[in-house]
């Protein structure tokens, strides 16, 4: 099995559109403002934690292709690029690009628009709305943006579904199907999300976003990132409790080290998190909570986790960082990644019992 290298990290965010700027909110620590959004019927609004602004409109919107589409495209494609942005440089590397983008609620922006049309007079109903609904858009989208792709899935399920494309990516670059991956989570708000997030959990604010991951098999491209491990996938069943699947995934990741991170899936409610807080009992040492800060993102949140655990590595303040996805209606996966740099030890007794599914 090849090495897998980290070549390049973009974001999304209610803290702004790079990586950096995440990074700036979660050393923070302070949760991000809520925005009210109307829902019809109710005087009380709901609230979210929206993407800013771009400080300027951001260039790739003068794309032929990019000029109907919902927030979604514009926030996969701006982590999409900044992923990429060192890799462009690199002559041949972007010949052969693959592309998983992974989503739970997908295009409902335009969804609403659409059915609201629909609903209204289905005799003057845009057929031009209803591209833009189906869960595939935004890879339609960024790929014909990118325009060397070579592979493209869209892949929906529930957050913790992105290391499942994060194993895809690394399935086709061991067959040599591609030369580079990029892997994207990512989500936009409604009025209907945020309601929906409301009768599940009324501490949370539904927020927005995207992250992205771009894996390659040549260490000359790390960024000083290695994925070391992805857990096996603990599907919740009658008989797999969310609790045994989110304890049987920390059993296949190393013990608590103070040199090394856990991001984490936590966010305010002692009830929903109780599987995960659980399962990580036994870890004192630093760890990050994204949700807290930036809310309830899903699949966006998700890729948030896996941005910020490579960032810290690839930043030389761990040595190594655990992500911890315990999925909201499927799955509890995990995965490990550690410094890709010579003469930094992340070897644990405990790593042996990872793999990466392919």
């Amino acid at each position: 099995m090849s090495r897998i290298f980290v070549a390049g990290l973009g974001a999304v965010s209610p803290a702004g559109w790079n990586v950096a700027v995440l990074r700036e909110a979660l050393d923070k620590g302070e949760p991000m403002p809520t925005q009210p959004v109307d829902r019809p019927g109710w005087e009380k609004p709901l609230r979210t934690r929206a993407v800013p602004a771009p400080a300027a409109r951001p260039a790739f919107l003068a794309h032929p292709r990019l000029r109907r589409t919902s927030p979604i495209t514009h926030y996969a494609a701006a982590a999409a690029l900044e992923a990429v942005a060192r890799l462009r440089t690199v002559p041949g590397v972007m010949r052969r690009l693959g592309l998983v983008v992974c989503l739970q609620a997908g295009c409902v922006n335009y969804s609403c628009r659409f059915f609201d049309e629909t609903l209204k007079d289905p005799a003057t109903a845009s057929p031009l709305l209803f591209p833009e609904t189906v869960y595939a858009a935004p890879a339609s989208h960024v790929a014909a943006l990118l325009e060397n792709i070579t592979l493209a899935y869209s892949l929906v399920g529930d957050p913790a579904s992105l290391l499942q494309g994060l194993s895809l990516g690394v399935q086709w670059l061991e067959q040599d199907r591609v030369d580079a991956c990029l892997i994207i989570g990512v989500e936009e708000t409604n009025w209907i999300l945020a309601d929906a997030l409301w009768h599940l959990d009324r501490t949370a604010a539904i927020s927005s976003g995207a992250g992205a991951l771009c894996v390659c098999r040549d260490p000359a491209l790390s960024a000083g990132v290695e994925l070391a491990a992805i857990t096996d996938p603990h599907t919740y069943s009658a008989s797999n409790s969310r609790r045994r699947a989110a304890k049987a995934m920390r059993d296949q990741l190393p013990g608590c080290s103070p040199a090394e991170l856990l991001c984490d899936g936590l966010g305010e409610n002692p009830r929903l998190d109780a599987a995960e807080r659980e399962a990580w009992g036994d870890w004192s040492g630093p760890r990050l909570s994204p949700k807290r800060i930036l809310g309830e993102g899903l699949m966006a949140s998700a890729a948030w986790q896996c941005v910020l655990a490579c960032d810290a590595v690839a930043s030389r303040r761990f040595t190594a960082a655990n992500v911890s996805l315990v999925g909201s209606n499927q799955q509890a996966i995990g995965a490990r990644f550690v410094s890709s740099e010579p003469g930094i030890s992340h070897l644990s007794a405990r790593e042996s019992a990872c793999n990466i599914p392919t």
